[in-house]
């Protein structure tokens, strides 16, 4: 249940709008709800700002579906991450506008009307080959209603091409910095402008990058100090992250506790 929903329900309870019936109808699967594949957690949204996200691999289409429609049928927007053509074709059998992001792997359909967030975050990959992994990011920042912009195969194999947007680097709030082989972009661009960096380790690369291991420790191991770095090919974590960061900026402005 969406935060705004809550708020409606308890003014018309106090209006005499809605019997003390009806509206514990509404909340008797508030916290979360048990169906046969899954026990959703309803109450995400209130502590989180988003519902539960679906991750899709070692689920069913049937699963990602049941899940998918306990979502939606709340209100809520949906993000489904890693799913596949199958899944894509189960849900948007009963879910035609919902979106998919062939690359990123990632579903969404929103349903809520919310402002976007103040802030622009601005995802930059080292090269293409990272880009399913700043797709997920991307398409997880826009249902997270984000202001997102990509910035791809920036790498250090050639310096000059990150030089050469050292002004957009400086304008954004956030940067998400995706990168494979040895995992070096995410120190160049933290040393290079005073903005908050999520490192994002990518499991491209030949035999001795492991599938993203080295260059998920360079980045741990960065002398640059205050980079974030999230788990290898964790697009969705990044973008969940900067949501974070620029939703309790905002509260600190409104002076919100």
């Amino acid at each position: 249940m969406e935060k705004e929903q809550l708020l409606l329900l308890i003014k018309k309870i106090k209006e005499g709008k809605v019997t003390d019936e009806e509206a514990c109808a509404k909340l008797a699967t508030l916290p979360f709800e048990k169906i046969e594949c899954a026990t959703i957690d309803h109450h995400r949204t209130l502590r989180w700002g988003f519902p539960e996200i679906i991750f899709c691999e070692g689920k069913t289409p049937k699963q990602v579906c049941e899940i998918a429609q306990k979502i939606i049928d709340r209100g809520s927007d949906l993000l489904a991450t890693r799913a596949d053509e199958k899944v894509w074709e189960a849900v948007c059998s009963i879910y035609p506008h919902a979106h998919y992001n062939q690359l990123g792997r990632t579903i969404s359909l929103l349903q809520t009307k919310k402002p976007p967030l103040p802030g622009k975050v601005l995802i930059v990959t080292a090269g293409t080959a990272d880009l399913p992994v700043a797709e997920e990011a991307r398409e997880s920042a826009l249902t997270l209603r984000l202001n997102v912009d990509l910035l791809c195969d920036v790498g250090v194999a050639g310096i000059h091409r990150i030089l050469a947007h050292r002004t957009e680097l400086e304008s954004a709030s956030i940067l998400i910095v995706v990168a494979g082989m040895e995992g070096a972009l995410p120190s160049v661009i933290g040393g290079l402008v005073p903005i908050p960096v999520i490192a994002v380790p990518t499991s491209v690369g030949y035999g001795t990058s492991f599938s993203g291991t080295a260059a998920l420790f360079a980045m741990l191991n960065s002398c640059v100090p205050g980079i974030a770095v999230m788990n290898i090919d964790n697009g969705l974590g990044a973008a969940f992250l900067a949501f974070r960061i620029l939703t309790t900026m905002m509260k600190g402005l409104n002076g919100d506790k």
